[in-house]
C-alpha cells in the first residue's frame, strides 16, 4: 500500500501558519475511520499523509487498542486529537479514560447506540441517563462525553419530534452533540435548521457530502455533492468541523485532501 499521500492543496493567507509557513485551518479535523483500511496496513504512513494534507487535528476511532502507537505518531507529527470515537455504554471505562488521557483527547464520543433504543420517549430517556452517568465519571478524569448520530435517530419520530432532539433536551449540556450533518439530511432533516434548534449543544460536526442516500460508496469529497455545506457551517460556526467519508469509490486520501481544500476556501 502506498501512503505517500494525495496532491495537497494549502489555503492562502491570512490563515495562520505553522513554523514552516504551511497553512493551518483552525477547527478542522478528520475522522480516521475514513482511512481505516490504510491505518490497518500502515498507521505511521497514513498519519504522515494526513499531516501532509495540512491537518493538525484528527478524530481517532478504536484508539484504546492502539493507544501506544497513536501516541508515538501523533506526537511525532504534532497532531492533536480533541475528539475521538469509542463505545461507552457497557465499556471498561477506566481503560477508555486512561487511553483518552494518554492521547490528550478532550471529548470521547459514543458513535452508535442501537436503533432499538431510539423508539420511545422512555427508552431515549434511558440512553440520556446512561450517557449522563458516564459523563459524570469522565468529568473526574477531566474528560467530556458526546454522542454522534446516524440517520435513524432523526427518522425515528416520537410524538412528531426526532428522537435525537428528545435526547438533546434530556441531556442538556451534560453530553455534547456531534451532529453528522449528512446522516441528518438522509434522515429527513434540514441540517442547518436542526443545528439552529440544537444551538451550542453541538460541539462538533461531521461534514461529508454525496447524493444524500444510504449508499456509503456514493459519498464524495466535501463540496462535490448535494449537501448545503455553506449553510451548515454558518449554522454552527463554533463547532469543530470533522471531515468524514464512511466509504468512497475512489482514492479516499485524495477525497480527504479535496475536502480539506474546499473547507479551507481554496476552491
Amino acid at each position: 500500500m502506498t501512503t505517500s499521500g494525495p496532491t495537497t492543496r494549502r489555503s492562502p493567507q491570512p490563515n495562520p501558519t505553522d513554523s514552516e509557513g504551511a497553512s493551518v485551518i483552525p477547527g478542522l479535523s478528520v475522522q480516521l475511520y475514513t482511512v481505516r483500511g490504510q491505518l490497518a496496513d500502515n498507521l505511521p504512513g497514513t498519519l504522515d499523509a494526513i499531516a501532509g494534507i495540512g491537518f493538525t487535528n484528527v478524530e481517532p476511532y478504536a484508539f484504546v487498542e492502539r493507544a501506544a502507537e497513536y501516541q508515538e505518531h501523533l506526537t511525532r507529527l504534532g497532531l492533536s486529537a480533541p475528539t475521538a470515537h469509542v463505545k461507552l455504554i457497557d465499556a471498561d471505562l477506566d481503560t477508555v479514560f486512561a487511553a483518552a488521557k494518554r492521547l490528550g483527547i478532550s471529548t470521547i464520543i459514543d458513535p452508535h447506540i442501537d436503533e432499538s433504543r431510539w423508539t420511545t420517549r422512555d427508552s431515549v430517556a434511558g440512553i440520556a441517563r446512561d450517557l449522563k452517568d458516564i459523563a459524570a465519571k469522565a468529568a473526574d478524569h477531566g474528560l467530556s462525553v458526546g454522542y454522534h448520530n446516524h440517520a435513524f435517530e432523526l427518522e425515528n419520530r416520537i410524538d412528531g419530534t426526532a428522537a435525537l432532539e428528545i435526547f438533546a433536551d434530556e441531556v442538556g449540556h451534560a453530553v455534547a452533540l456531534e451532529v453528522d450533518t449528512y446522516w441528518a439530511e438522509v434522515g429527513g432533516e434540514d441540517a442547518p435548521a436542526l443545528l439552529a434548534r440544537l444551538g451550542d449543544r453541538v460541539q462538533a460536526l461531521h461534514v461529508k457530502d454525496g447524493p444524500k442516500n444510504k449508499n456509503d460508496k456514493e459519498q464524495v469529497a466535501v463540496g462535490a455533492g448535494s449537501m448545503p455545506v455553506g449553510k451548515i457551517l454558518a449554522a454552527a460556526p463554533h463547532a469543530l468541523r470533522v471531515i468524514e467519508l464512511d466509504d468512497h469509490d475512489g482514492d479516499v486520501l485524495q477525497a480527504v485532501a479535496d475536502s480539506y481544500a474546499f473547507l479551507a476556501g481554496t476552491k
